[in-house]
């Protein structure tokens, strides 16, 4: 190549999931069926009242210029009416709340609006492997704090302030937790925000499965003192089945939003408007539809209990999430080649947890967004590889 691309290229490689969606992807042209559980991308629609809305609201001869950088004022009152209803939090939605292309993008921007190259960020292991890249992207530097099954998934604060905070700029959560679906507790959340009060640093609370197979709600903004060090990213991805949709927010103190939007007004042009009409048909949508949602997530779990108990995975029923996050058996050498051996045998992938980090190695995660027949059908495959292979 005559043009080299930037370093900061070099610290970071492929996405997991986007090398294993090729291989899975060249197996099928070669004819086998593969049975997917790896991915968490709801397979169920959103409200027939938000898709109504979304095609209404895109036939409107206004509806297809640019927009405003912080998004239309119905969709920031209606995610302040939906974090007043089921997080107890008051926001302003003028000053507090800034929609997003999804929470995902909210990493990037939340990280390039805070981290200076040097930087100290700490990061959960288990946890989501974007919080480790985009900190590599933006040139800080990367602190992994370990979460423990005998501990809940929960951060061991003492632990890490013996381990020295000096140079900590920002520390991301994410509860409930993915991949253990652990939740949190006020108590934690107000440890959490006490500490980072105590230490100027900026507590990220990445808050997507509020919502799924969970009555629990609860935000980090809830806790005393939070608006003053604390952020909350939020997504209808999972909660509202809009996933490739793109529509995410962060809320907390103005001059946080402030900041983050100096970044996000320079990578895009504001979000289609009907998108934005149909999100806020969605953040109205009455409890019972969630329980609806929810009600088949439930029978779905049951199966892949079922697959982790035949896989002789041991796993924490209490979990919530798209997920069932489970313990390999000691005699297996890794996650890697457990999941590789199943894919290879069962042409059923699952997430291996050693991409999570280091504490994920000896764990695997099944999706729960696949219809019971299929997961029906990756039970019986699992069930007749083991045989064959006793």
């Amino acid at each position: 190549m005559k043009v080299k691309p930037a370093e900061r290229t070099e610290s970071v490689r492929e996405y997991y999931f986007s090398q294993k969606l090729r291989q899975i992807d060249q197996m099928r042209k070669d004819g086998a069926d593969i049975i997917n559980l790896g991915i968490g991308s709801p397979d169920q629609p959103p409200s027939s009242q938000t898709i109504d809305k979304l095609a209404s609201a895109a036939h409107k001869p206004d509806a297809h210029g640019y927009q405003s950088y912080a998004g239309i004022p119905a969709l920031r009152r209606a995610f302040a009416g939906w974090y007043a209803r089921y997080f107890k939090v008051n926001l302003d939605p003028e000053k507090e709340i800034l929609p997003l292309m999804g929470s995902k993008e909210g990493i990037m921007h939340i990280s390039m609006a805070f981290v200076n190259p040097g930087d100290e960020v700490l990061v959960p292991d288990p946890g989501y492997p974007t919080y480790s890249s985009v900190t590599r992207l933006t040139g800080g530097s990367i602190r992994y704090y370990e979460l423990e099954e005998g501990k809940g998934w929960l951060p061991d604060i003492d632990k890490i302030k013996d381990s020295g905070v000096e140079k900590v700029k920002m520390m991301w959560i994410n509860y409930p937790h993915m991949p253990t679906g652990a939740r949190a507790n006020r108590k934690i959340f107000d440890d959490l925000v006490r500490f980072a009060n105590d230490n100027s640093i900026l507590l990220c609370n990445d808050n997507p499965y509020s919502f799924i197979l969970n009555n629990e709600y609860l935000s980090i903004l809830s806790a005393d003192g939070a608006m003053e060090t604390a952020i909350e990213l939020n997504s209808l991805s999972k909660s509202h089945n809009m996933a490739g949709w793109r529509i995410g927010m962060v809320a907390g103190h103005s001059e946080y939003i402030t900041s983050i939007l100096k970044v996000k007004s320079n990578m895009d042009s504001g979000m289609f408007r009907a998108l934005q009409e149909a999100a806020v048909e969605a953040l109205e949508s009455p409890a019972g539809w969630y329980e609806q949602v929810n009600a088949i997530y439930s029978r779905r779990r049951r199966i892949v209990e079922e697959i982790m108990t035949l896989l002789d995975c041991s796993f924490d029923r209490s979990q919530t999430g798209l997920f069932v996050w489970g313990r390999i058996p000691a005699k297996k050498e890794d996650s890697e080649k457990f999941v590789d051996d199943i894919l290879t045998g069962t042409h059923v992938f699952l997430t291996p947890g050693f991409i999570f980090g280091n504490r994920g190695n000896r764990y695997i995660r099944i999706s729960l967004c696949a219809d019971e027949p299929t997961l029906e059908k990756a039970k019986a495959r699992i069930k007749e590889f083991l045989q064959q292979t006793k």
